[in-house]
């Protein structure tokens, strides 16, 4: 049986698993937001830095799946937020393939998928907030440097 935290005590819980986010600790994170949400179901801040930490334990082993980071995405409060963070969880995962060894195509397909919800989420995206764009070209520069777009374009280049 789980130990549980004071209402009190959800602003620092939430500063700790931000800290653990960027010491890499994703789990102690994960685990922190679970605390957070299991007395205030609701609180934004939990439910954003969960799938964060979520979406940066893809690739480890007994890691989570593309599947509960989507689920996580959905509970966003917002249409705009949910677009936005399933981009970043297929972009995530792509980039997890990527880096695992996978074939480039599968990867780039996950990054592709992450881009079109890039532009849904461009499209409806808060005034001044153009997070969206700049994922977009972050995955467009991926794209351009996979190692079979650049045996691609060097075999159309040169004949080879």
């Amino acid at each position: 049986m789980l130990k549980q935290i004071h209402a009190a005590a959800v602003p620092r819980a939430l500063e700790l698993a931000e800290r653990y986010r960027l010491l890499n600790e994703p789990e102690q994170a994960a685990s922190i937001c679970h605390d957070v949400l299991a007395i205030d179901p609701d609180n934004a801040t939990a439910v954003r830095s969960l799938f964060l930490a979520t979406t940066e334990m893809f690739g480890h082993r007994r890691g989570p799946k593309l599947e509960e980071a989507e689920r996580i995405a959905g509970r966003m409060g917002t249409e705009y937020e949910r677009v936005y963070y399933a981009g970043v969880a297929c972009e995530r995962w792509g980039r997890v393939k990527l880096q695992s060894g996978e074939h480039a195509s599968m990867a780039a397909s996950w990054i592709h998928q992450a881009m079109d919800l890039y532009e849904r989420a461009e499209k409806m995206r808060p005034e001044g907030n153009d997070d969206a764009i700049l994922r977009w070209n972050a995955c467009a520069r991926l794209i351009e440097e996979l190692p079979e777009r650049k045996d691609a374009e060097h075999e159309q280049m040169y004949g080879d």
